[in-house]
């Protein structure tokens, strides 16, 4: 990623800014009016806690309250715009050396992440990383100490990251069985080619990409880990998905001109799960010694996640109503290029790593996908769907399960 890149991205962050900011706003502003609220027992506010909370501040001033929540309110807000100055202004760049181009499939790359001189057949099969795709990959290479790819490289793992980035005007027209036969099917037929049959590992929505992968060519793979992978999108606030998508529809008329689903349009949906996530953690953020680990690993991730990937519109219905709408996962539904997908008929060692604090996919979402894996171990992370991969945890929770189920396969 240029240099470039990152600052146009990082004025534009927490992408899309203006919703964050926005919210933000909002939030800061409703503190007084909820504090009238709760004064004058509106609905909403007749709880026991509210009654709690009415009597302690029934002790004070209400002149005084309301200028402590008025002042406490304006502060936060400032918090967060420090948040986002220190964020913008700090000097860290990614700078990774580049590991070899195999192959390119359109947009994609295939990278080979493999140490020369310590893999080979006798390192156990080759792993090929699938990323989601709304990010890059680099989630799983994110800094030096950071890097899931080159943690498996490094115990002599034959490792291969399928890359994807901002589709051409040609794979704006792709669905998802086309970007499957057309680009992750090219890829499992490269890795195996050079380094024997491999175990597919998809991360989020590259789980679901590499069940369909395993499903048609299980005769060609030894493994299937999924990482973090949703199946039942309303096994948790059911409404709020069917809303997604909702929006999702109301949108796509306006956007067949362009021929994507554009990367602030995903990040809006993906907000919605959570409003007020920019705002505690640029506040956060504000207080951390620009130098420390923590911050590092901060502006790494945000950088990443600003740097998002468009969805080809054709995929955007498949996976936002399809799959958050109508739920055809769970339901036993969901066909690809018409093969109804069954991951009970995948007769392969599998693992599901499943976090235990994931905002995007809620565990039980996952652990349905898992239950249906005739063949599974599963392991819950302590981790969050992001903290997984590139957390302070990351090598605990998923690098080494994954490192030993890889090894378990060579025996």
């Amino acid at each position: 990623m240029s240099s470039d890149r990152i600052g146009l991205n990082r004025r534009m962050s927490p992408r899309p800014y203006g919703l964050h900011l926005w919210m933000a706003t909002i939030a800061s502003a409703s503190c007084l009016s909820g504090l009238t609220g709760l004064r004058n027992g509106w609905p909403g506010w007749n709880g026991p806690e509210a009654a709690a909370l009415r009597s302690r501040l029934a002790v004070h001033e209400d002149a005084a309250v309301t200028a402590a929540v008025g002042k406490l309110s304006a502060q936060a807000f400032q918090e967060f715009l420090a948040g986002i100055a220190a964020y913008r202004a700090h000097p860290f760049r990614r700078s990774m050396p580049e590991p070899p181009l195999v192959a390119m499939y359109g947009t994609a790359r295939l990278l080979d992440y493999s140490a020369p001189g310590r893999s080979g057949r006798g390192a156990g099969p080759p792993l090929l990383l699938i990323p989601s795709l709304v990010n890059r990959g680099y989630v799983l290479d994110l800094k030096p100490d950071i890097s899931l790819a080159r943690f498996l490289a490094a115990a002599g793992v034959p490792v291969y990251l399928l890359e994807w980035n901002t589709p051409d005007a040609g794979e704006s027209g792709f669905d998802l069985a086309r970007l499957i036969r057309d680009r992750l099917m090219p890829a499992l037929a490269d890795v195996a080619a050079r380094a024997g049959p491999p175990a597919l590992v998809g991360y989020c929505m590259g789980g679901l990409l590499a069940l369909v992968a395993a499903q048609q060519r299980m005769a060609d793979m030894v493994g299937l880990a999924v990482l973090a992978t949703p199946w039942d999108f309303h096994s948790e606030r059911p409404a709020q998905a069917r809303a997604l998508a909702e929006l999702t529809g109301a949108w796509l008329p306006a956007l067949e001109a362009l021929g994507q689903f554009p990367v602030d349009a995903l990040q809006a949906l993906f907000a919605a799960n959570d409003p007020m996530v920019a705002f505690r953690k640029f506040r956060a953020f504000a207080s951390m010694a620009p130098d420390s680990d923590a911050a590092l690993r901060f502006v790494a991730l945000e950088d990443w996640l600003n740097d998002g990937i468009p969805l080809p519109l054709p995929v955007a219905r498949e996976t936002l109503q399809g799959w958050y709408g109508d739920n055809l996962t769970a339901a036993g539904r969901w066909t690809v290029g018409g093969t109804p997908v069954r991951p009970e008929e995948i007769g392969l060692p599998a693992l599901a790593i499943i976090p235990d604090r994931d905002r995007i996919v809620p565990q039980e979402s996952a652990m349905a996908l898992a239950r249906l894996l005739p063949d599974a171990e599963i392991r819950i992370a302590r981790a969050g769907h992001i903290g997984m991969m590139a957390g302070r945890r990351a090598e605990r929770e998923t690098w080494r399960p994954l490192l030993a189920w890889q090894q378990s396969l060579a025996r």
